[in-house]
């Protein structure tokens, strides 16, 4: 079958797996973490590189979790796959991670939002020789995302913030990670791939049968929804396989999970007492 193709080109490329990490599993822990975060010196680290020295690159601005003001919007399209170079313990106290990448630096400026599978962050360093960049984690992002199970040779699906002038080719994401589902199934159909998602009822009352959601930054369009089960799936065609990380991804792994924020504001609106306010008095 082609997907047989598919998926054995697929096996040459690093997949990401689980980090074991107890250092960042330490943190994420800690809810009430301050400014300055304090690791347990008996944890040994893993095969993570911590950044121990600081890292001589040409541009640096400031952590950019201090801002909040950022508004950015995507569409779900990934632009490439980036390597991981590096994540780890930076000097301004937070975590740091630096990928490895192309497309997405032929116009990057400090400061620019760039989706890493999924999450909006922020680019603080930058090297267009090396063909790198550097987005700050805050502890909260570590937590609610699937970005602590990277190290070193993982995957990311990138995508630059849309500009006006650009073609709207998925759905309305803003790269604010809802929370995260885990692998629950991958079945092949011809040359096409079968993903399961189980996720929290919290944000499965959210997901719709032929409706958008965005996986790991990827605008897909659900198939079904399984309610008992709290899970839903989607197919990835022989082409999006070989675009995303999430085919690379086992059963059992985390993936990042937005959902369409139209369904949240209607949810609002009702619950506001928005529509009353039309009936006849």
């Amino acid at each position: 079958m082609a997907l047989s193709t598919s998926l054995n080109s697929l096996c040459t490329i690093s997949k990401a797996s689980p980090s074991k990490n107890p250092m960042i599993f330490n943190l994420l822990k800690t809810p009430s973490l301050k400014t300055h975060l304090k690791v347990n010196p008996i944890f040994k680290p893993s095969s993570l590189s911590l950044f121990t020295q600081p890292t001589k690159l040409r541009y640096k601005t400031q952590n950019p979790q201090s801002s909040t003001t950022i508004r950015s919007l995507f569409t779900g399209i990934v632009e490439e796959m980036g390597e991981v170079k590096q994540l780890g313990m930076a000097d301004h106290g937070g975590f740091d991670l630096k990928i490895l990448a192309k497309t997405v630096l032929e116009d990057v400026h400090l400061g620019d939002s760039i989706a890493v599978n999924g999450t909006c962050l922020t680019v603080t360093e930058f090297d267009t020789h090396l063909g790198e960049f550097t987005v700050g984690l805050a502890p909260e992002t570590l937590r609610k995302t699937s970005l602590s199970e990277l190290e070193s040779g993982s995957l990311v699906n990138l995508e630059r913030a849309i500009q006006p002038t650009g073609r709207m080719g998925g759905h309305f994401v803003q790269g604010h990670v809802d929370g995260t589902g885990e692998i629950v199934g991958k079945d092949v159909e011809g040359d096409s791939l079968w993903i399961k998602v189980k996720v929290h009822e919290s944000l499965l009352k959210y997901v719709v049968p032929k409706g958008f959601i965005a996986v790991d930054g990827t605008s897909l369009t659900v198939v079904d929804v399984f309610e008992k089960e709290l899970c839903f799936n989607f197919m990835l065609v022989a082409y999006t396989q070989q675009k995303v990380v999430i085919p690379l991804k086992e059963v059992g792994q985390k993936v990042n999970l937005e959902v369409d924020i139209l369904g949240k504001y209607v949810e609002r609106l009702l619950s506001s007492g928005f529509v009353d306010s039309f009936k006849p008095s």
